[in-house]
């Protein structure tokens, strides 16, 4: 028999700050206990204050906000404040509960008969709520109230919800609710009509951060300014994920934690490899942009949060460009404010936009791409190729200015003086076997018969140059270029009759107008500056300030278009259509086309087009048919 093994030597206690027995999550450890310690919630602190001093406590009360924001926790609050009877036993309800009598401690650990909570997302049935409502009519056994809190109310399903609402309405003086929800739209209306509703805000990252520093600070944690501010931002307003990325930082990297381990922990990308992958982009250097990317994807940033961080950033310097002073924003680094303000100077609110929306589209597509950095490659390169692209303004503008010639650049501002620099046409990318910008030239120039729509800028006559070399026809001596409007600003068109009006609609390809100003309306009245309609049941309401805003932008000066009560004209379609029967009549009435008509059984005038369409149609029929040679059967 062999001799038993030695006891084994007990193993070495871990840190008394690390033992699993007596540690505790930062979340719970520093749960609020009071409305006070509330980070954030000013409005509601205040309310609640008011209302437990002045003794107007509702029977229900709705709290809505983002995950982790305290919503629960409030609810706690309140059933300790309800039930608090002060460290001697004789305290009343108190907006400041002790914290140490027999009500605050059992609810603090989750164990009080008289507050009740559920999770609505694991019981929605119907039975279920009924199972809880049955205990409402019964007293509570210590405390002075019962106090239901249901958390993620909207899971309920409708019979649930129809079952509560006669209780919810009209409860028993000692029952009182708290519903705790991140989706309110899902609540029914009428259950919100019986709760005061609290919105809990989302605490911004500047506040979020200061809070975060605390907790670190009592925790004996040293943790730089520029990681909190990271922790804070990845926490997106919520207080409970902001200390558990506290925590996992801690456990991560220890005592001492800095931005830079910050970032690995959560796969972001350095902000100022971030500043240059999108200087790289909108500078059109696509190279660039994919190395610097491939590099922070081998040292384990994720692609959709690098494409995040480019959305962010996309976003603050625009808001830069536009608010300057937003650069002074205290707590900002010394260095991103300088790159910012560099950044934002030499680039264009028409460039931001253009990238905030190549990037916007390009993070759900790197979201849910089989390959994450394909896609975000991807991106990265749309962007680029984008960036040296002349928007249709510039193009517009250099066309102008050199009269439709090719080979020059485009300046200007991309509408409104927000170009940085002017940038060559040569630079564009060439797709397919189209002809160069440089083959262009000007074409003879033909006066246009009318200006083009408002705000579409003019438009240019030019000829393509032959691929073989052929020199194309010279062009015609011009004083003025090609691009000129038919209509200068100084010499506005005039309008002698309501058929001018429908006339210059579509001379502007305003057709909807056209189609409505012949169809829809009867004129009653027309004089310069005033003309007076009768709608008919189908035309738009709005269709007389559509017209006057319409002659008031194409004459410059004030049309007013008022409705009348009288029959007026015909519609101008009504017109057509007399005027074309009334032709027909007259075409009938000829000699030839009788005949024919009287050879031809069945036959139908299908249209009549005049001899000279030069001409208009207020020509009677003998006058059109005049040269025709009369028809005699007896010929053929």
């Amino acid at each position: 028999m062999t001799d038993p093994l030695p006891p084994t030597s007990e193993p070495t206690p871990l840190p008394s700050r690390a033992s699993p027995t007596a540690y505790r999550v930062l979340a719970r450890k520093y749960r609020p206990t009071t409305f006070e310690a509330l980070v954030a919630q000013e409005a509601l602190v205040r309310t609640l204050t008011n209302a437990f001093q002045s003794g107007r406590i509702a029977q229900a009360y709705m709290l809505s906000g983002v995950r982790g924001i305290g919503k629960t926790t409030t609810a706690r609050i309140i059933a300790r404040a309800l039930n608090c009877i002060g460290a001697d036993g004789r305290g009343s309800m108190t907006v400041t509960p002790c914290g140490v009598c027999e009500h605050c401690v059992a609810i603090a650990q989750d164990r009080h008969l008289d507050v009740i909570e559920m999770d609505a997302a694991s019981r929605t049935g119907v039975e279920g709520m009924r199972e809880l409502l049955d205990g409402v009519r019964y007293r509570p056994t210590s405390a002075r109230c019962k106090v239901y809190i249901i958390d993620e109310v909207h899971m309920l399903s409708t019979h649930s919800f129809n079952a509560l609402l006669k209780t919810l309405e009209e409860p028993p003086e000692h029952v009182k609710f708290v519903f705790a929800t991140t989706e309110i739209r899902k609540v029914p209306i009428t259950v919100l009509s019986r709760c005061q509703r609290f919105d809990l805000r989302r605490v911004d990252a500047a506040m979020l951060a200061t809070h975060l520093g605390w907790v670190a600070e009592r925790e004996g944690i040293t943790i730089a300014a520029d990681a909190l501010h990271l922790i804070a931002r990845a926490a997106d307003g919520s207080v409970r994920d902001g200390l558990s990325l506290l925590d996992q930082a801690i456990a991560h990297a220890g005592d001492q934690l800095d931005a830079r381990t910050v970032r690995q922990m959560l796969g972001l990308v350095d902000r100022t490899i971030t500043f240059d992958l999108l200087e790289a982009a909108l500078a059109g250097n696509a190279g660039e942009a994919l190395a610097l990317l491939g590099r922070q994807y081998e040292a384990g940033a994720d692609p959709a949060t690098t494409i995040e961080d480019l959305l962010e950033l996309t976003h603050w310097l625009t808001r830069i460009r536009v608010a300057p002073d937003l650069a002074d924003a205290p707590g900002l680094p010394e260095a991103e404010r300088i790159r910012g303000r560099q950044m934002a100077g030499q680039l264009g609110v028409g460039a931001l936009a253009r990238a905030w929306q190549l990037l916007l589209k390009g993070l759900g597509e790197t979201r849910m791409a089989p390959s994450p950095i394909q896609a975000a490659e991807m991106v990265l390169i749309r962007l680029a190729y984008t960036a040296r692209l002349p928007t249709p303004a510039e193009a517009l503008t250099q066309l102008e200015q050199d009269g439709g010639a090719g080979g020059g650049t485009v300046g200007g501002s991309g509408g409104g003086g927000d170009s940085a620099s002017s940038r060559p046409l040569a630079n564009r990318p060439a797709i397919g076997a189209a002809p160069s910008l440089e083959a262009v030239t000007p074409a003879p120039r033909t006066p246009p018969s009318h200006d083009l729509r408002a705000g579409r800028g003019p438009s240019a006559a030019v000829a393509l140059q032959p691929a073989s070399g052929t020199p194309a026809p010279a062009a015609a001596p011009a004083s003025k270029p090609a691009l000129v409007p038919a209509s200068a600003p100084d010499e506005p068109r005039r309008l002698q009759s309501f058929a001018d009006v429908v006339a210059l609609a579509g001379e502007q390809r305003e057709l909807l107008l056209q189609g409505h100003l012949r169809g829809s309306v009867r004129l009653v009245k027309f004089e310069s500056g005033h003309i007076a309609l009768a709608l008919e049941p189908h035309a738009p309401a709005d269709l007389p300030q559509r017209l006057s805003r319409f002659l008031n932008s194409m004459t410059q000066r004030t049309w007013m278009v008022t409705l009348s009560s009288e029959g007026g004209e015909p519609s101008l379609h009504q017109q057509a259509q007399a005027a074309d029967a009334a032709l027909r009549q007259q075409a009938l009435r000829h000699p030839t086309i009788a005949a024919v008509m009287t050879a031809f059984p069945g036959a139908a005038i299908v249209s009549i087009t005049p001899l000279n369409p030069s001409e208009t149609r207020g020509e009677t029929a003998d006058e059109e048919f005049a040269e025709v040679e009369p028809f005699d059967p007896e010929e053929d």
